[in-house]
């Protein structure tokens, strides 16, 4: 089958479920408050776009959301080889770590908004700190399932422990450390949105709890599936990013 068909045949589940949507709410399955005719909520997505509050409260969640994964790959990505690198650091991360890895993130709103307040600080902190787990146990994992051989074989011909870290283990930590990256993308998109509901004047979470209270039904689920497929586009980008920095490992 070419790649066309394949694309066609994966994405026609949500072909049909656009279609059941129309008819659900055309047919008067359900109240159209409850749930508007997707082509209302089409409509109601273009007026958002021409007027502009869809763009603008766009630009201030992305910044968020991009600052705050920022700062957690980065981060986390450096605890994570360390802690599998040097035992001391594990000794004194691993239980943090563990005990902060099942707390619900969004417990930590009214936290990040009592240190920093109501603005982009307290939203970028709360995806930061919710984000950097998954990256930091993706590190941890795959630098700790480095080969020994390997590394042995590297530390026996004279490489540094730097350049040990550098030429074998952050290679062989590479996928482990991509799925990390990828769950802390799909949560720095959940962890905004939520915070945004409770705690923001600006924002794609703000704009869904102002039009859903004043009963905008249509433009609120048109905020929704902006969310949604910018969640699903960023997945996919990220995907081909992947597979682009895994090559060298099918060559």
């Amino acid at each position: 089958m070419s790649s066309t068909g394949n694309a066609l045949v994966r994405y026609l589940p949500l072909a049909l479920l656009a279609l059941a949507w129309e008819a659900v709410s055309r047919l008067g399955l359900v109240s159209g408050s409850a749930l508007p005719s997707l082509s209302d909520v089409v409509r109601a997505w273009i007026e958002l776009v021409k007027d502009g509050e869809l763009v603008s409260n766009g630009i201030s969640s992305l910044y968020r959301a991009a600052a705050g994964l920022a700062l957690s790959i980065v981060i986390g990505s450096v605890v994570g080889i360390f802690m599998a690198w040097w035992k001391p650091v594990n000794v004194l991360v691993a239980p943090i770590v563990e005990i902060f890895y099942p707390l619900p993130k969004s417990a930590l709103i009214p936290v990040t908004v009592i240190w920093l307040g109501f603005g982009d600080g307290s939203k970028i902190l709360l995806i930061f700190l919710g984000c950097m787990l998954p990256v930091t146990i993706g590190a941890f994992n795959g630098a700790r399932s480095s080969e020994q051989a390997l590394v042995w074989s590297a530390r026996s011909m004279g490489a540094s422990r730097f350049r040990t870290l550098r030429d074998v283990v952050l290679p062989s930590a590479m996928p482990e450390l991509l799925n990390g990256i990828r769950t802390a993308l799909a949560l720095s998109f959940i962890l905004l949105v939520s915070s945004e509901l409770i705690v923001a004047q600006k924002g794609f979470g703000f704009l869904i709890g102002f039009l859903g209270a004043n009963g905008n039904y249509d433009a609120m689920y048109a905020v929704v599936l902006t969310v949604a497929f910018l969640g699903f586009a960023a997945d996919r980008i990220y995907l081909l990013i992947t597979e682009r920095a895994l090559a060298w490992r099918a060559s």
